[in-house]
């Protein structure tokens, strides 16, 4: 008798050989055939794949159909130390650039206002843009900052991709700290158009907190991150001991 767990090991098997003897933006079969062609359901099938579509090696194009990706770069980082995708890419050697790019005044609602300690319905900068590697998006970055940090003419004439690298290059805005919560979320519609996959396919998000040696948020940031894109790592120590700066970020 074969197990169910055979069976998902055997897709998966197939599957990984398929993808290997494919060239990079090829398109697959569709569905239908292709599972026919591998004897199991299309909801096996679709299971299967959004495996390989979470590792960046297939990509899902809504009313098109799906395309292998053999991805020649990885961001492969610490998360020791906050630097900007583009810094990253420059000391790994990839070619990073600027999608679209929408740069608004927004007020705040009552959640915003309190994570960047500002009076409700206080204007801010919001900042979002697609970032794209091997010519496809790999990361849709979000900022919120007061608008007294970053004008909107600033960003419009000489923004790259990178809020923080924007503060890093002025003198005025002493940078201290960075406070992150990472977690793993399904894209929502925006997202998924953003980043030209579907929507609920996952994705790694930062969510996180910039602070002056002042102790001010100066800016609310949103990461959302293709997995097979990205490897973040991060060193620790052995032992117990827990400084303030690992409790509050500050």
């Amino acid at each position: 008798m074969i197990r169910d767990n055979d069976v998902s090991r055997s897709l998966h098997e197939q599957l990984s050989l398929l993808i290997a003897e494919t060239e990079s933006g090829e398109q697959l079969l569709s569905e239908p055939k292709l599972a026919i062609n591998l004897g199991v359901s299309r909801a096996s099938l679709r299971e299967a794949m959004r495996t390989f579509e979470t590792r960046g090696l297939l990509q899902r194009k809504q009313g098109v159909g799906t395309f292998v990706i053999h991805p020649t770069g990885v961001f492969d980082t610490s998360l020791e130390n906050l630097n900007s995708l583009e810094t990253i890419a420059d000391q790994l050697g990839l070619e990073v650039s600027m999608g679209d790019l929408q740069v608004a005044h927004r007020i705040v609602d009552l959640e915003m206002s309190e994570i960047l300690e500002l009076p409700e319905n206080e204007e801010i900068l919001h900042v979002s843009r697609v970032i794209l590697a091997e010519n496809r998006p790999v990361a849709y970055l979000e900022d919120n900052l007061p608008i007294d940090i970053i004008s909107e003419d600033e960003v419009r004439k000489d923004f790259t991709g990178s809020v923080l690298d924007m503060l890093i290059r002025r003198d005025d805005i002493p940078l201290a700290s960075s406070k992150c919560e990472i977690s793993a979320i399904g894209a929502t519609h925006d997202i998924a158009i953003a980043l030209e996959i579907q929507r609920h396919d996952p994705l790694l998000v930062f969510s996180s907190l910039l602070f002056s040696t002042r102790g001010r948020i100066i800016d609310s940031s949103f990461s959302y991150f293709l997995p097979g894109y990205f490897h973040f790592h991060i060193v620790r120590r052995v032992g117990d001991q827990i400084t303030p700066m690992q409790i509050g970020g500050k």
